[in-house]
Parts: structure tokens; sequence; C-alpha cells
């Protein structure tokens, strides 16, 4: 079991991104935490300012595609005091292995964080083995 770690604020990290992107726009990786279980993993990432219809969860060839986007006018015409975290798109990818069942992701967000539980396959899952 992994030990426990203090909680530390991180730097927010611009993503640089392989592909092309059709809309000029800044996305940032969002902070991400995560825990496995026997049954599933479960990955825990912050989206401060994401709304639930600006959030887009999906898999295509093994790889979990996740985005948040956030709607800019909600800041127009605010000059903040005081800013710890600049304003912008997040995006972050996973490569999944044979371990995850592909169909058994789930998203959850509340608060600002977003919740995915990705079940494990069958195969992957620990069992006992009967020995006669």
């Amino acid at each position: 079991m992994a030990k426990p770690q203090d909680i530390a604020v991180q730097k927010k990290k611009e993503l640089t991104g392989k592909g092309e992107n059709t809309v000029p726009a800044k996305y940032f990786v969002p902070n991400t935490d995560i825990y496995e279980t026997e049954d599933s993993l479960t990955i825990v990432m912050e989206v401060p300012g994401v709304d639930k219809k600006d959030l887009t969860a999906s898999v295509e060839e093994g790889v979990l595609r996740v985005e948040g986007r956030i709607d800019f006018a909600h800041y127009e015409g605010m000059d903040p005091v005081y800013a710890e975290y600049n304003i912008g798109h997040y995006l972050r990818r996973f490569t999944l292995s044979n371990a995850v069942a592909p169909d058994g992701i789930s998203a959850e967000l509340q608060d600002g964080v977003l919740t995915l539980t990705l079940r494990k396959a069958k195969e992957a899952q620990p069992r006992s083995i009967p020995i006669g």
C-alpha cells in the first residue's frame, strides 16, 4: 500500500500537444490523483470553472481523453486583485491498458472536481485459485 503524502500546491502547467488544435486557446494539464482498488481505478481531477455541459470524456484507440472548456464570458470585465491560477481550458490524456474495461467507465463532476471510475476487466481483477 502506498504511503500517505502531504498535500502541496502545484503550479499549473500548460499542455503542449502533439496534435492539431482547431481552436486557438491555452490548454492546461489538470492536477490529477489516481487510486486503485481491487476492481477499479479512480481518477480524481481538478477542473475549476468548468460546467458539466462543457466537459467531455471519451475513449478512442485505447486512449482516455478528458477535455474541459471554460466559458470566458464569466470572466469578462474582471480585474482580479489576486489570482493563483490562469484561466484556460483543460485537457488530459491517459493510455489505457487491457486491464481496463473501456465500457466500464463512469464520470461524476461535483464542485470543480471530476471523478472517473474505470472498472478493471474481469481478467485483471484478483481472484482465488482453488487448490485440489
